[in-house]
């Protein structure tokens, strides 16, 4: 999903800052704007800022400095009861002493809703995440997979237009996790609700998002759609902490256009596209996903460079094959392939040639 001008910014941050001591700022300068209907993912280690941006648009936090937007209207003043948003949180949050059912209905009575009407907005809810005959129990009843449901029905009960969500999932075992993923997804895009999901899993972001922004040391690094993320990182940060990466570090020898050639600190020479280097002399960390290089020499074209690999270790993953190399002077090199017929299974202490085509390797900054 393209980025969005203000003017048709649903949510929009405007030079927002946030400092708790008055002098450190946890937030800086964010500017964001989603368009209506988005499922935007912040991504970060912690303390990079995403869960308060989280918060400050919540109105459990305060901005120091900028303007918060929704749908055109700054909201900085209006307490969080008014906002109108739908809130998940990864300990569910439930009143324990109340069933299900009155869980749900707790934000509709709060908005003065009638009782007909309240009951069938339950039962829709519940519904909704597949559990319409838990309306009686207590959550104490419940596995924590299903309170999560129960949460997320009573984030969505009252159809806000903009659903928050700080890692909701982070309790729940891995498959039940990947379930949840593709359920919150699904219901976010039926529903056409806003979505702001924060997470410090990348494999998360990466399935879930129209958008991810990538968060470090208070700022937004890169934001971007999941793929362009994954496949052109505008920067060192981003490039190591998207998924898994290789790097090499070495010097710019030239620039011609679209690639420029990298002489990497143990002698080797290397093409490579030049994004965050300007001239020859500029230091450079090279960045190369594991899936993209090649150890079948026969695959690669003409003029590619190739490197003499050292086999390390050489382990069966079932779909793949992990190789991994010491390569110009570095022993955590790691090559990803497809367990296919013609692989061969390669011994430690062995001697190959590796190589990757100019395009999918990135020369970024030191």
């Amino acid at each position: 999903m393209a980025s969005t001008s203000d003017s048709e910014a649903f949510v929009a941050f405007e030079r927002v800052q946030k400092s708790y001591d008055g002098e450190t700022l946890v937030v800086k300068d964010l500017n964001l704007s989603m368009p209506k209907g988005e499922f935007l993912t912040m991504l970060g280690p912690s303390g990079s800022g995403k869960t308060t941006c989280l918060m400050m648009l919540a109105g459990f936090e305060t901005a120091t400095h900028g303007e918060i937007l929704l749908d055109g209207t700054s909201i900085n003043n209006i307490p969080p009861h008014k906002r109108g948003i739908g809130m998940v949180f990864q300990n569910y949050a439930l009143f324990p002493h109340m069933t299900v059912g009155e869980n749900l209905s707790f934000p509709l009575e709060v908005r003065k809703i009638g009782k007909s009407e309240r009951e069938k907005k339950v039962m829709r809810a519940l519904d909704m995440v597949q559990m319409g005959d838990f309306a009686n129990r207590r959550p104490a009843q419940l596995s924590g997979g299903q309170q999560q449901r129960i949460a997320l029905a009573r984030a969505l009960v009252f159809e806000p237009e903009l659903v928050l969500m700080d890692e909701p999932l982070g309790a729940l075992d891995k498959q039940l996790r990947e379930h949840m993923q593709f359920e919150i997804t699904r219901l976010a895009h039926e529903l056409g609700i806003t979505t702001v999901y924060v997470t410090h899993d990348q494999t998360e972001a990466l399935t879930m998002s129209d958008r991810v922004a990538v968060f470090n040391d208070g700022r937004i690094q890169q934001l971007a759609p999941p793929d362009v993320l994954y496949e052109e990182p505008e920067n060192s940060f981003v490039a190591q902490f998207i998924g898994e990466n290789n790097t090499l570090e070495g010097t710019v020898k030239e620039i011609s256009g679209n690639t420029c050639t990298v002489q990497l600190d143990g002698g080797e020479l290397i093409s490579a596209r030049p994004i965050n280097v300007t001239k020859p002399g500029d230091r450079t960390r090279v960045s190369i996903r594991p899936e993209r290089v090649e150890m079948n020499k026969e695959r690669l074209q003409e003029g590619v460079h190739l490197l003499k690999a050292e086999v390390l270790e050489f382990i069966y993953m079932g779909d793949i094959f992990r190789t991994r190399l010491r390569v110009a002077g570095r022993d955590d090199f790691v090559v990803k392939t497809r367990n296919a017929p013609d692989q061969v299974r390669l011994k430690r202490g062995e001697t190959i040639e590796i190589g990757w085509l100019p395009e999918d390797c990135r020369a970024l900054e030191a």
